[in-house]
C-alpha cells in the first residue's frame, strides 16, 4: 500500500520543502531557480503546499541565550489517571503555558515528556512550583536539564 502523503506532492514539491527547510527566507525567484523550475511554478507550488496543510508555517530561528532563555530543561510528567478527561485537563492547561515549547503524549516511564526554556535554574524553580506541580492530575515530575544541545531543530529527512 502507497503512502498517501507521498502521493499528493512530487520530486520537484520534494526539492521545495527541502530548501524551505533550510532556508525559509528564500524569495520565490530564489526558490524558483535552486529547484529549477519558473518563478509562476513554484510560486503555485508553493502556495499548493501551504492550502494542503505540507508546509504549516515559516518563523525565525532565535538563539535562546540571545533572550534570556539559555536554559533547557525537559520534563517528563505522570499523571495520577489515564483517562480522556485527565488528559484533556493537563493538554489545556499546558497549552496556556508559554515556557512549554513542546508537549508530547508518549508511551513508556512517563505520559507527556514536556520541553521547557526558561533563563536559569532559578526561573525554572519558580516555574516548577508556581505551575508544574500545579498542573491537573500530575502525579510525579521528572527533570532533566540540558547540559549540551547536540542537535536541535533539524529539517525533516525528506
Amino acid at each position: 500500500m502507497e503512502d498517501p502523503f507521498r502521493q499528493t506532492i512530487d520530486r520537484i514539491d520534494l526539492k521545495i520543502l527541502r530548501a524551505l527547510q533550510h532556508d525559509g527566507r528564500l524569495s520565490n525567484a530564489d526558490l524558483a531557480q535552486k529547484v529549477h523550475v519558473s518563478a509562476a511554478t513554484c510560486h503555485r507550488r508553493t502556495q499548493r503546499l501551504f492550502e494542503q496543510g505540507i508546509i504549516t508555517d515559516v518563523r525565525a530561528r532565535v538563539e535562546p541565550a540571545r533572550v534570556n532563555l539559555g536554559a533547557l530543561v525537559m520534563v517528563g510528567a505522570v499523571l495520577d489517571r489515564s483517562t480522556p478527561d485527565s488528559f484533556a485537563a493537563f493538554e489545556a492547561a499546558v497549552l496556556t503555558m508559554p515556557s512549554v515549547l513542546e508537549c508530547i503524549l508518549v508511551a513508556g516511564d512517563f505520559d507527556y515528556l514536556l520541553k521547557i526554556r526558561v533563563g536559569d535554574m532559578k526561573d525554572f524553580n519558580r516555574l516548577h512550583g508556581e505551575q508544574l506541580i500545579t498542573l491537573p492530575g500530575v502525579r510525579q515530575i521528572r527533570t532533566f536539564f540540558a547540559i549540551k544541545e547536540v542537535k536541535d531543530g533539524t529539517p525533516l529527512p525528506i
